[in-house]
């Protein structure tokens, strides 16, 4: 696999557009895929910490729509820079941005080879992204690099042992394929990854940061609540939406969840 795939499958709808941002004119799109995004992903906002964007260089590693991209630029930083892998998704947030009446360096560029100098930033902020990478932890080791002395990454991958895993090891696979396989195949872009906390740990810590917390959270996904991904639709699917016990769920599953929030600090040298 290579990231040609991941661009191909990425440029043609950014993350989120296809599900919640298809027919609505250019302001209120942005703005219902923002309200629909935080509505079902709370936990986005503490993790973050956009205010901490203020008066500090702010990197962001895959924009997507931009609705995360906005609160950086909202929150006052000295510098802040977006990339993506497509032009699609550059696009859109530099039109989100301009209705906004704000401003970033934004460019099209691949997350395993960062266009930045060696300690660059004091924040480097990825969600959702950097497990889409051909060789992940070649792009944590660039999130290392361009990372000033004492700057935090925030970084969401998907985890291994996930509901979202579960299911489509039951639909796609069962018994004959392993979760590597399953998530590479049917979850989202061609080759996929997902990670366990001690996998997560030894690539991050790997690269010379140091793991300052680590937290699983159920997904949308996980819930089968809001849309489904680009790949997904069904019969059996809107059945399952209407029967999933998501208040049982919510109180005894999250060590099951599909995503794994990292905040990782380089050491002061």
């Amino acid at each position: 696999m290579n990231n040609s795939a991941v661009h191909d499958y990425w440029n043609e709808a950014a993350c989120g557009e296809a599900a919640y941002a298809v027919g609505i004119e250019a302001s209120e799109r942005f703005s219902s895929q923002r309200e629909t995004r935080y509505e079902l992903e709370p936990f986005i906002r503490p993790f973050a910490r956009f205010e901490e964007g203020h008066r500090q260089d702010v990197l962001e590693i895959g924009v997507g729509m931009g609705a995360d991209h906005e609160q950086w630029a909202r929150s006052g930083p000295a510098r802040l820079c977006g990339i993506d892998l497509t032009p699609r998704a550059v696009d859109l947030t530099r039109e989100r941005l301009a209705l906004a009446n704000l401003q970033s360096e934004l460019q099209v560029a691949d997350a395993e080879r960062l266009p930045f100098p060696d300690a660059t930033f004091d924040i480097v902020y990825s969600w959702g992204v950097l497990h889409h990478s051909a060789e992940t932890p070649q792009a944590f080791k660039e999130v290392a690099r361009v990372l000033k002395p004492g700057g935090i990454a925030r970084v969401m991958i998907y985890h291994k042992w996930s509901l979202v895993g579960v299911m489509l090891w039951l639909r796609y696979g069962g018994f004959s394929s392993n979760f590597a396989s399953i998530y590479a195949k049917h979850l989202e872009s061609p080759g996929t990854k997902a990670y366990s906390t001690r996998e997560a740990a030894a690539m991050v810590e790997a690269c010379g940061l140091r793991v300052a917390k680590m937290e699983v959270q159920l997904s949308p996904g996980d819930l089968l609540s809001g849309a489904t991904g680009q790949r997904h639709r069904g019969r059996l699917l809107s059945i399952a939406r209407r029967l999933w016990p998501r208040r049982i769920l919510r109180s005894v599953a999250r060590p099951l969840g599909l995503y794994l929030m990292i905040e990782a600090i380089r050491p002061s040298e």
